[in-house]
């Protein structure tokens, strides 16, 4: 238990900050943070019912797509691609971007290239089909594609920039210092 605690104690203390302030909203009355709770409890809610459909994907994907065609089709010699491959996976998903983290870790652990991840999240965040059926139905047509044309570049160059940072360091034991547990 004092492990856990040791481990966790940034977000337990997170954890407890939220707590108290939402203690102290209930006896005051606090209008505004009564806006944060209900936001959170929203927010909470959403994540809640998409997870089960999440894990499902990530299960599945596990299972059924073999580590080699991962990393053929998106690895690091996948070359552009890769790039389109990924491209395609951010604009067919739904959900929020909570959604794309755990699809983002798989493909990693199957052998994505560290680039591709970072095009797939990029995508992901900026051209799923959903929410350009909603920007084309609100801004039009011609802005969308415009605003495409721009970002869309911009996350592939800073993928690799991410590339190159990252290096040969980056690995499952440790991503950020890329030493053993």
């Amino acid at each position: 238990m004092k492990k856990y605690l040791v481990k966790n104690r940034n977000d337990l203390i997170v954890t407890g900050i939220f707590v108290i302030f939402a203690v102290v909203t209930f006896f005051t009355k606090f209008s505004f943070g009564f806006k944060v709770i209900e936001n959170f409890k929203s927010s909470f809610l959403e994540m809640i019912s998409a997870m089960p459909f999440i894990f499902i994907l990530i299960g599945l994907l596990e299972v059924w797509v073999p580590k080699e065609i991962i990393e053929k089709h998106t690895g690091k010699e996948s070359g552009v691609m890769g790039v389109i491959w990924m491209i395609l996976l951010a604009m067919l998903q739904m959900g929020s971007l909570y959604g794309a983290f755990p699809v983002a870790y798989i493909l990693w652990k199957k052998g994505t290239s560290v680039r591709n991840i970072f095009i797939y999240l990029g995508a992901f965040t900026t051209i799923k089909i959903p929410m350009l059926s909603f920007e084309i139905g609100y801004l039009g047509l011609k802005f969308s594609i415009l605003r495409t044309l721009f970002t869309l570049p911009v996350f592939i160059i800073i993928a690799i920039l991410m590339e190159k940072f990252f290096g040969r360091g980056f690995n499952m034991n440790n991503p950020v210092t890329g030493g053993e547990k």
